[in-house]
């Protein structure tokens, strides 16, 4: 069985891209419908800050196609702030602010860790092992929002209940990488992310979960440099492997500041559409 990539951007409303990715004079309120015919998933950066409304992830969803998939940042509030504990209001909250409304478009859930917090089993094991697995899961999550969601829970999932939910962490503690913490997401099923942070961050290319999960930041500078071309055909012969060993796959182009992000997202997703046409055996270490 063959995964299939879907590569995208971290977010989608940035000045820098007007005029370039996006043509001039295009509606602002226009420019997701604009990239999803473009590229095939986003990842969506806000609610890492704060909740989001229902009427906001609707118009989400009625702006993209069936097949289009959004990957969500989770909660600052419970990684950063919480460092994963005492976490069950505001889990509710995140779930109950809109989420279900994305429906069968709702993809992996970030959790994107703080430089201060190490690996700790037990932390780790009871924050994974709570967070909702399915969309009827989340449902039930969302039922037990507090009064920061009352009078605008959304707590139904927009065209049933049947959807898996995905989980993957971004680390920046170098102690999530011994055995002992990537054996336990292993256990948990939960991606650990390989995010090329200009060498600021660990970087790591192992697989803990049935899918992978990839954020490119930039590799000369953070946030702000271009991929080149070898770059990228490094990076599609690593997906293109795990593609063939059945993983879904799903990247993030962050390096957004100079406009870069969107043009890498389509550089790369037609370099692994090519490098997975052709059938060959693909080796992640084979050279270009």
């Amino acid at each position: 069985m063959v995964g299939r990539a879907r590569i995208g951007t971290s977010g989608w409303s940035y000045r820098r891209w007007r005029g370039d990715f996006y043509p001039r004079g295009l509606p602002q309120r226009l420019e997701l419908a604009f990239m999803a015919q473009r590229l095939p998933t986003v990842e969506v950066n806000g609610t890492f800050y704060g909740l989001t409304r229902p009427t906001a992830c609707a118009a989400w969803r009625a702006a993209v196609p069936d097949d289009f998939v959004f990957a969500i940042k989770g909660s600052r509030f419970i990684t950063h702030m919480l460092k994963l504990r005492k976490f069950e209001a505001p889990l509710a909250n995140f779930f109950a602010s809109g989420l279900l409304r994305l429906g069968g478009t709702l993809g992996p859930i970030l959790w994107q860790l703080p430089p201060q917090l190490p690996f700790d089993a037990d932390r780790t094991r009871a924050f994974f092992q709570a967070v909702p697995r399915d969309l009827r899961a989340a449902e039930r999550w969302a039922r037990r929002h507090d009064a920061r969601t009352t009078g605008r829970a959304s707590l139904r999932a927009a065209g049933g209940a049947a959807g898996p939910i995905r989980h993957a962490v971004e680390i920046r503690h170098a102690s999530w990488l011994a055995e002992q913490a990537l054996a336990t997401l292993r256990d948990l099923d939960v991606a650990l992310v390989a995010a090329d942070t200009a060498g600021k961050y660990p970087l790591s290319y192992e697989r803990t979960a049935g899918f992978a999960y990839v954020r490119l930041h930039g590799s000369a500078t953070l946030y702000a440099s271009r991929y080149s071309d070898a770059e990228l055909a490094a990076w599609a012969r690593r997906i293109g492997a795990w593609l063939q060993a059945g993983s879904d796959v799903y990247v993030y182009f962050d390096n957004d500041a100079e406009g870069h992000a969107p043009h890498d997202a389509v550089r790369l997703q037609a370099a692994v559409d090519r490098l997975t046409a052709a059938g060959a055996p693909v080796s992640a270490s084979a050279p270009p």
